[in-house]
């Protein structure tokens, strides 16, 4: 039987995820260390091959495939962006501490939201929403393989969700510039909704290490 595989990565390193700073929405670029450390992971591993590259609209997402894939035109997708953190953006969680809506939304972040941000409830749906729709474009495609370039909650919440093994999204980590393959059957898609997730991406071989 047809089957279709999808390949998520998680974009390049920022200067702020390594100041450990809420950039959901924020358009930051990748940095230079950021840009290195993919072209050597290009370099040493095999990216797969596509004919459909998706990604979030945000600057790091983009950087990201003109790296991996320069010959590609990636396809943007508003959808795929990462949860809005709202008036927090830019900040650590040092510089929030003392705000008791950041103590609130620690405690439960599926019902609350950041101020003028996202709520993790709000961000599930949406995700979920834009990606059951690119798994239909792809299955009407013609096309048997897809790369989405986006962020690692985006990810680790998508594969929670569809993902086989299942498993809680802290499960599902990983590093800026690497993922996940995950394998769609039309038959298990359309009666429960799930895909199996069979390798890393890209594929973390013994000979490759």
């Amino acid at each position: 039987m047809k089957s279709y595989q999808i390949h998520f990565i998680r974009h390049g390193a920022t200067v702020e995820d390594n100041k450990g700073k809420y950039i959901g929405r924020s358009n930051v670029q990748l940095s230079q260390q950021g840009i290195e450390d993919l072209k050597k992971y290009d370099s040493l591993y095999s990216y797969p091959g596509t004919p459909l590259l998706y990604t979030s609209p945000l600057l790091r997402c983009v950087q990201t495939c003109n790296v991996l894939y320069p010959a590609i035109k990636p396809i943007i997708v508003d959808g795929l962006q990462e949860c809005s953190f709202g008036d927090w953006e830019g900040k650590t969680a040092a510089q929030l501490e003392k705000d008791p809506q950041f103590t609130a939304w620690l405690a439960n972040s599926k019902d609350n939201a950041p101020p003028n941000g996202e709520s993790g409830a709000d961000f599930t749906r949406r995700i979920c929403k834009t990606f059951e729709r690119l798994v239909a474009q792809l299955i009407d495609s013609g096309e048997t393989t897809a790369v989405i370039v986006t962020h690692g909650g985006v990810i680790t919440t998508l594969l929670s969700i569809y993902g086989l093994p299942q498993a809680e999204s802290y499960r599902w980590q990983m590093d800026n510039g690497f993922g996940y393959s995950m394998r769609i059957t039309p038959m298990l898609w359309m009666r429960d909704k799930v895909a199996e997730i069979y390798d890393y991406c890209p594929p973390n071989n013994e000979e490759e290490n």
